[in-house]
């Protein structure tokens, strides 16, 4: 039986952009953008994304595939606790819809920004349990097979992302994990100290206690060559990163010279041992230097230790400008609510930085209001929320930590390009529609390959989809799983259509990937 979904629209691609269109098999048209530093990792061509799917699964894949570049967004639902659910969650649940409506909006957002409040001890006792290795110190880190390591950290990662009580909390440790982007395979086990003691620690807190643990970070300062940058032997990566990207923005207001007297005023911060932050006196340039106009006197080396004063006013500096207000306030606006900021919204969020001290929670209200959900356009799933989304949606069951199953939802993140902490550049993974546009195919096989998962040590039961066992009770239990309610009618008459030639479980499965494949699921 052939269903087609409403899926996309098309567009003519940037100007200056150049396309590889597949072959018609594939049916798939990437894009690379013009003069960009963004390198993706990991997409999979499409015969390779066809390997991982079943005979079975394969027959849910007869749809209509149209040959585009970006998807259409959906009309966005009318109820702004619904939009609510959606943004400061990685997928919305029946069980989070339900507490929200009994809350009410400030209630559930109030919840969410405080995530200590919330009892998560079910998923952390199975991370501690599955993956001991995050709770080791540097020298047991590094002791470890890193290969090793690094599953770990992306499979706890993934497990909280999906299965954690403190939602919005996982949001933006994803968000900040993005924006102090770190390599894992140019820094290995460090990384997994940097998501513990900088990420997660501050994810919820004050961005100006983030700042100063990422430049502290053992893992940042040798990932941006920091710990190479001596005296007069410098290397400005650091510094010029910490203005353009973890701060005042590339418009910011900082000049060439800055990124050279900035990075003076970091030489000898770098690491000793397996994983501690030092300054080195003996790598510091003790001379005068002059920041975004401001002079900082010079020091005689002999005061040594004392010399890390430098750097630390740089970063006062930094926190203290006008510039840093507004450029997290914008890319937080972006993350949470929508990609082009109302000039307004930026206005006021900048100044509840300013006022708050760099509170993220603060920030967080003054985007997250009704009118603000109401008024925002749907956001495109990347990869990464999709596969979040899709498990909340289908609520495996996880028994056994590295068998196939587990193995497999990370080949899909690769496929779908964005494996967890391979993303070279240290700008993090767009967040836009025209990055992501051109994966459509990869998209639709992991929807299949992940509600066909019916053995193994991940497994998605339909049998609760199937209490009410006709056509349209079937389609209806998939709406209230997957998308709160809000099945769009179009989407639920091509649905129940499919379940009405026969409603085994072998064909709720293909009706829940037709489902999690649709425009309005790819969109949140």
């Amino acid at each position: 039986m052939s269903i087609s979904i409403e899926e996309t629209e098309s567009i003519a691609p940037e100007e200056g952009a150049a396309c590889d269109v597949a072959n018609a098999s594939s049916e798939t048209v990437r894009c690379e953008p013009k003069a960009t530093r963004r390198k993706l990792f990991g997409v999979g061509a499409a015969v390779a994304a066809a390997t991982l799917l079943t005979a079975r699964s394969a027959s849910a894949q007869r749809v209509v595939r149209p040959h585009t570049t970006r998807p259409k967004a959906p009309p966005a639902p009318g109820d702004s606790l619904v939009r609510l659910v959606r943004r400061i969650t990685n997928g919305v649940t029946e069980e989070e819809l339900t507490r929200a409506r009994s809350l009410g909006f400030n209630r559930t957002l109030e919840r969410h920004l405080h995530p200590t409040a919330i009892d998560d001890s079910a998923v952390e006792m199975f991370v501690a349990k599955n993956y001991p290795a995050l709770a080791l110190d540097g020298p047991g880190l590094y002791a470890l097979d890193q290969g090793l390591l690094e599953r770990q950290l992306v499979e706890s990662t993934l497990y909280r992302a999906a299965f954690s009580k403190r939602q919005l909390y996982e949001r933006m440790v994803h968000f900040w994990s993005d924006h102090f982007n770190i390599y894992y395979p140019k820094v290995q086990y460090l990384k997994v100290i940097d998501d513990r003691e900088v990420i997660r620690k501050h994810a919820l807190g004050k961005f100006p206690d983030l700042l100063r643990a990422s430049a502290h970070s053992p893992a940042m300062l040798e990932y941006l060559d920091n710990t190479r940058s001596r005296g007069g032997n410098v290397n400005q990566n650091y510094a010029r990163e910490l203005m353009e990207l973890h701060t005042l923005g590339v418009d910011g207001g900082y000049t060439q010279t800055d990124v050279e007297e900035v990075t003076r005023c970091l030489t000898g911060w770098t690491i000793q041992g397996r994983g501690n932050f030092r300054f080195d006196p003996s790598g510091h340039d003790f001379r005068a230097k002059t920041v975004l106009g401001t002079v900082i006197t010079a020091m005689s080396p002999s005061v040594g230790e004392e010399g890390i004063r430098d750097g630390e006013y740089v970063l006062s500096t930094l926190l203290a400008h006008p510039s840093t207000a507004r450029f997290i306030a914008t890319k937080m606006i972006k993350w949470l609510l929508q990609n082009d900021p109302p000039p307004a919204l930026v206005e006021k969020v900048a100044a509840t930085f300013t006022r708050t001290g760099g509170d993220i929670p603060a920030m967080i209200r003054d985007i997250l209001t009704p009118a603000n959900l109401l008024a925002a356009p749907a956001k495109y799933r990347q990869p990464y929320q999709l596969v979040l989304a899709g498990l909340r949606a289908t609520q495996p069951t996880v028994t056994t930590i590295g068998g196939i199953g587990t193995r497999q939802l990370n080949v899909q993140l690769n496929v779908l390009g964005q494996p967890l902490f391979q993303w070279e550049d240290p700008d993090g993974y767009p967040d836009t529609v025209d990055w992501w546009a051109g994966l459509i195919l990869q998209r639709w096989n992991f929807c299949s390959f992940l509600t066909g998962l019916g053995a193994g040590d991940v497994v998605v039961d339909v049998a609760p989809l199937m209490k009410v066992h006709t056509a349209a009770g079937i389609t209806e239990a998939i709406n209230q799983r997957a998308f709160g309610g809000e099945m769009p009618a179009t989407l639920r008459q091509q649905i129940s259509a499919h379940l009405s030639g026969g409603a085994d479980a072998a064909r709720v499965r293909e009706a829940f990937a037709l489902a999690l494949s649709s425009a309005t699921f790819q969109w949140f």
